[in-house]
């Protein structure tokens, strides 16, 4: 890589990393608050909700104040919001504070999808790349965030926790204000994106809304159903996967003889909290692989082929699971691998059908998407779970990956 592209991504690539460290460490608290304050499940599960809402719900107008006031602005403004939000969190007297807090931190880590990728899409040479190290470094977050905030709370009480987990994002501020990188080289070169129709960002409701209708060609429209389709497979596979997989493990003791039957460590020692942090590590790898591959072939062709690929993984993985640990094994790391393959490969399709000038838009619309009305996703898997059973629940929700294919077919058909 370039100086430029190389300070960009790793720019962006802290910042991604942070933003999944501090959303997957929420859920590790919550069995905390739960213990040290007197509240229900109900309405701390309100509580959570709220922030995670934001977190979706911020990404549109994130991208529009992308478009006007640059995305390396953005990015750093999101990282101090989320600084700031721990900071709170770590002084939290009781449930009111910890909204507040959460409620931050959501709106500032909304801005960071549509700003970064806006920023990788517009001052990146290698894109594809751009996008492979950028998931990579998200993907660390995911996996290593609730892994890295469970080790601290064995040490610290859950307040001095929050207050640590302020010192990644002091660094990363600290980085992006010594940073130097043209946010718009790639489009600015010779033989970059055409600016066609580029008027800059709306400084309107008008001028939203003209952009809106400009930028909801046939093309976006249908990569925006790619996202949605991911997103509703995403949420809905992940959201009770730990607990599905621990229906299918044998207890730990059955080939980790440290523990003896009914110990006390035995009993805390959850199988399947590993296993599915071992399948979140696979996705950056998938990542990578997909990244890597929007510089080689048609991202449609990508999406298609991964697609495919998970509506085959969601058909067979319950007969997998059942038919041992091997296997089980494989299925998880096939679907975690190519559940993360496929971000790279729709940023970038979502980046070709959209003008540069409105990126930041276009991806607030996408993060909006897949984090709004994907959300729904869970939803569904919770009621299939409770109506059909685990494998009525995989038979279900393999429509997601198979209508993304429909889609993603589509798409390539209009290309040609």
């Amino acid at each position: 890589m370039e100086d430029n592209d190389r300070a960009i991504v790793t720019f962006t690539g802290l910042a991604h990393g942070l933003v999944h460290t501090y959303e997957l460490s929420i859920p590790i608290f919550v069995v905390v608050w739960l213990t040290e304050f007197p509240v229900t499940t109900a309405l701390l599960g309100t509580v959570v909700a709220v922030g995670y809402g934001l977190f979706g719900a911020g990404a549109l107008p994130g991208g529009v104040l992308a478009d006007r006031y640059g995305s390396n602005l953005l990015v750093t403004v999101c990282l101090v919001g989320m600084g700031a939000s721990f900071l709170l969190l770590s002084v939290a007297p009781g449930v009111l504070t910890i909204a507040l807090a959460l409620g931050l931190w959501g709106l500032a880590a909304s801005v960071y999808h549509p700003a970064g990728l806006a920023l990788i899409s517009t001052g990146v040479e290698e894109r594809g790349t751009g996008f492979a190290y950028h998931g990579m470094a998200g993907n660390a977050g995911i996996a290593l965030g609730p892994l890295l905030t469970a080790l601290l709370l064995l040490a610290f009480e859950w307040r001095v926790v929050a207050a640590l987990l302020v010192v990644p994002a002091v660094g990363a501020v600290a980085y992006a204000l010594t940073a130097e990188f043209d946010e718009t080289a790639a489009v600015s070169t010779d033989g970059g994106e055409a600016r066609d129709g580029d008027d800059g960002p709306p400084a309107s409701v008008g001028e939203f809304l003209a952009d809106s209708r400009a930028l909801f060609t046939t093309g976006f429209a249908l990569a925006m159903l790619v996202v949605t389709t991911n997103g509703l497979f995403y949420r809905g596979t992940l959201t009770f996967l730990p607990d599905v997989l621990g229906g299918f493990l044998p207890p730990v003791t059955e080939f980790v003889r440290v523990f003896e039957p009914g110990s006390p460590l035995a009993e805390e020692f959850d199988l399947a909290f590993y296993l599915y942090s071992g399948l979140l590590t696979v996705g950056i790898a998938g990542q990578y692989v997909g990244g890597k591959l929007t510089d080689r072939i048609e991202t449609t062709t990508g999406l298609a082929a991964v697609f495919g690929g998970l509506a085959v993984v969601a058909l067979l993985f319950v007969p997998a699971a059942e038919a041992g640990l091997a296997p089980l094994l494989a299925v998880s790391v096939l679907l975690g691998f190519l559940l993360f393959t496929l971000q790279p490969l729709y940023q970038a399709t979502i980046a070709e059908y959209s003008p540069p000038g409105d990126r930041g838009l276009s991806y607030g619309y996408t993060y909006l998407t897949n984090f709004g009305v994907g959300a729904a996703g869970a939803a569904i898997s919770g009621y299939l779970l409770s109506a059909v059973g685990v494998n009525g629940t995989f038979l279900g929700l393999a429509v997601f990956p198979a209508l993304g294919l429909v889609f993603a077919v589509t798409l390539w058909r209009l290309d040609e």
